[in-house]
Order: C-alpha cells, then structure tokens, then sequence
C-alpha cells in the first residue's frame, strides 16, 4: 500500500503566500497523483543507481537526461547538486540501514532539475524527485541544501515502509521523518555529531535579505524564519502548540515540528552521530510492524521506545518532553 500523495518539500501556506498562480496547478497535478498507484521502476542488471535530468524550466518530465551514476560532473550546478545530494542519501541509507534504494531492491532513482520557471519547490510524485530553480528572490536551487535531496527520497521510503497516511498525525510523522533523515543525510555529510549539528532544514534556500536561517529548525521549531513576505515560522515545538486544521492535509508541516524536537532531543540524549545512534532507533520503528498508516504521535514514540534498547528512557523522556506520551 502506499500513501499516493505527491510530497513538497515547501508547505502550500508559503505557497500561497509567494507564488499563489501554482496553487490550482499543485491540486491539480495532486489529484492526478491520488488517482492511482505508479509502478515502481525495476533495476536491470548495469542499470545506474540514479540518472539527472533536465526540464530546460518547462514542466515535461523527466526531461533530458544530463547525468548518471558513474559519470563526471557536468558543469550544471542543478545537475551536480542533485547527483551529489542523491548519492549521500543512497549511501547513508546501503551502508548504515542496510537498504537498497528506496524499494529496499535497488530500484533506480529518477530526478529532474530545471522543472518550470521560478519554481519554488521540490517533490517527490511517486515515481522521481523533481526540483525547482526558485524565483530568483526568496528562495535560490532547491537542490542547494542536500537535505531537501534527503527529505524528498525519505518520501519514498516511508511510502515503501509504514506508508504513513498524508494526513493529520500520522502525515506530520510523515513529514518529519523526512526531515530526520534528511538531517542525518547532512550531518554524515559534514562529519558532524548531533551535538556539533545546527538542525537546520533547508539551510542555503534562501537568498540574501529574507530574515531567516532555514525553512524549519528541528532543536527550535517555530524559529527558522520571521520575515515580512514569509511571516513567521509556524511549527509547533510541543502538543501545547498543536494545530488542528484542514489545511495542509491536517497540518501536517506545521505540527511536524514536535516530533522533529523529539528526535533531537533523543539524538542528543543517545549521543553520538545521529545517524547511528537515533537515527537507527527511528528507521527500525518506520520499518517495523508497530507502525503502519494511521500510526499516531503516540503510537510511533511507543515503537521508538521499543526500538531503543539500553536508550529506552532518553528516548521516552524526548518524547515526554514534547508532550507526547509513548502509548
């Protein structure tokens, strides 16, 4: 089963706010999306692991193929951007999870750059990662930072695994896990221990004069930006902030904050390097039997706690913290 709902990295409230012509187009292409189930691409005997193409900022996918794995750099920042970040994200998932690509079979990964013109996002649609240039004001490349290459590939991962439903709770645990591991995919990056780790998501998506430090922060949600055309960061930090909405599928990129906060606080409480001590925590209880589409707050901190073993109680305190009890 899978979740069939195409996965952006910026929330439509920022959406609206910036670029409110691609409203109508996003719903639209989502629907298209929820119609039905995409087949999964098989890997063939000396297939590429990844291949980049390019949109030339029209809105035909997957474009022009640039580049694939194995080959030398092409000279497109885009290009290169994306065949670096999708190499990191494919590595940390082989050589610490022991997972081969997103179907955990080695299937091959699609991605296009250059799609439309001053498009301000980044997805993943079921079948390939896509990704905008941005408009040239607010936000720059979105395959800048390497955790939004993360993120988007995490979107397929989960669809894979728990196919956490994009919606309410379980859609915000969607949506945070992305990021977990997107964050874990830039720390092992920069060879940084949770406790060197800015948090940051996003970080470099912004261009010079929007008051900001990212799109979200994971140690401070509600704290990444505050600015006159984005307003002010609206992630909650605790459930005493949690909102109950119908936009954004039931909030689910405002109320992933408090289990963003929770797995810092947990990354920090195991120590270490994020991907190997929580890191390994989170992916056991996103692939394991606990968890599964309409999985809760509660419910996922339960299979955390599980999974912890002798970090049971920083794990538990994390989640406590947040407001979240282990259920």
């Amino acid at each position: 089963m899978t979740s069939r709902v195409r996965c952006h990295f910026i929330p439509p409230y920022l959406i609206e706010r910036l670029q409110p012509h691609l409203v109508a187009t996003d719903q639209a292409l989502r629907a298209r999306r929820e119609a039905g189930p995409h087949p999964v691409p098989q890997s063939a005997a000396g297939a590429p692991a990844w291949s980049v193409h390019t949109c030339h900022n029209t809105a035909d996918l997957p474009g022009d193929l640039v580049r694939s794995a194995g080959q030398p750099a092409s000279g497109d920042d885009a290009v290169d951007e994306a065949a670096s970040g999708i190499t990191a994200t494919l590595d940390l998932y082989q050589e610490v999870y022991d997972r081969s690509s997103f179907d955990g079979k080695g299937a091959p990964v699609s991605l296009s750059v250059h799609y439309e013109q001053g498009y301000d996002n980044a997805y993943w649609d079921g079948t390939q990662l896509v990704f905008g240039d941005g408009d040239g004001k607010i936000f720059g490349r979105f395959t800048k930072p390497v955790d939004v290459l993360g993120h988007e590939l995490t979107h397929a991962v989960t669809e894979r695994t728990a196919a956490l439903t994009y919606s309410g709770q379980s859609g915000a645990l969607n949506e945070s896990i992305s990021d977990v591991f997107g964050s874990c995919v830039k720390q092992r990056l920069l060879g940084q221990s949770a406790d060197q780790a800015d948090w940051l998501i996003g970080e470099g998506l912004f261009l010079p004069g929007v008051q900001g430090r990212a799109l979200r922060d994971m140690a401070r949600p509600g704290t990444a930006y505050d600015d006159p055309q984005l307003g002010k960061d609206p992630q909650a930090s605790d459930m005493s902030g949690y909102v109950d909405t119908d936009d954004d599928n039931g909030g689910v990129h405002t109320n992933s904050g408090i289990p963003n906060r929770a797995f810092y606080l947990a990354a920090i409480a195991v120590g270490g390097n994020s991907w190997e001590g929580a890191g390994r925590i989170w992916y056991a209880a996103l692939t394991g039997s606990d968890v599964g589409p309409d999985t809760d707050f509660a419910g996922f901190a339960a299979a955390t706690v599980a999974a912890a073993g002798n970090h049971a109680d920083g794990v538990r305190a994390a989640w406590t913290t947040v407001g979240v009890t282990p259920t």
